[in-house]
């Protein structure tokens, strides 16, 4: 019973495998800088830099090593640009057309950024975060033994998934989840998965994985 029970825990958790996009997303050596980063003054008169005075900024970067920057400044104008930007441990590089190359130091986990000593939070799509139920699973057989799924998602990038099957057996993993576009991976102590996801309105989120034809529909609860 505990063999089934195991390998149907690996089933479901395949709504979170392999797929040709997400490989990239997995194999990518810095996948927690991957997403929106966000940081803010705590200075009313905002913090100056190059005799400009900037109240935020918004960073996004993706797997394919481009990134896009908006600077708020404190009369309201906006600065903007986009490029390719060069990561190793310690320094990440922006390069950008007619600009200077700029290199910084920062450092990086799950859901904190710290370049040149400015702390950026990361955040999550809208709606994503939350704590989701199965409405229906499909796709072989998996629906005949697996009586509930849950997933929580934490605005911080923290999840826990418990599984139970008929018998009332359940097995759970916690980690860190980290996304690009409509790619999720949750990422814990034995090992990574990853699906697509569709967020439908406020209260239905869709995972998917077209190798195993398997979907799971959730409602937040």
């Amino acid at each position: 019973m505990m063999k089934t029970f195991y390998f149907f825990w690996l089933f479901i958790l395949s709504l979170f495998s392999v797929n040709s996009v997400a490989d990239d997303i997995t194999e990518f050596d810095y996948p927690f800088l991957l997403g929106n980063w966000y940081w803010f003054s705590n200075q009313q008169d905002g913090i100056e830099s190059e005799g400009e005075k900037y109240r935020a900024m918004h960073v996004m970067f993706k797997s394919d090593y481009q990134f896009a920057m908006r600077l708020l400044r404190t009369d309201g104008k906006v600065e903007q640009w986009t490029g390719d930007y060069d990561i190793d441990d310690t320094n990440i590089t922006f390069i950008s057309s007619n600009e200077d190359d700029q290199m910084h130091t920062y450092l990086l986990n799950y859901n904190r950024f710290v370049l040149d000593g400015a702390h950026f939070t990361k955040l999550a799509p809208e709606n994503l975060a939350g704590n989701w139920r199965t409405k229906t699973i499909s796709g072989q057989d998996v629906a005949d033994n697996i009586a509930e799924f849950a997933l929580s998602l934490r605005p911080d990038f923290l999840f826990s998934a418990e599984i139970s099957n008929q018998a009332g057996k359940t097995k759970e993993h916690r980690g860190v989840y980290y996304l690009e576009d409509d790619q999720i991976v949750l990422l814990y102590e034995e090992g990574q998965h990853d699906s697509h996801f569709v967020l439908n309105g406020q209260n239905t989120l869709t995972l998917s994985n077209k190798h195993f034809g398997m979907e799971a529909i959730l409602n937040r609860e």
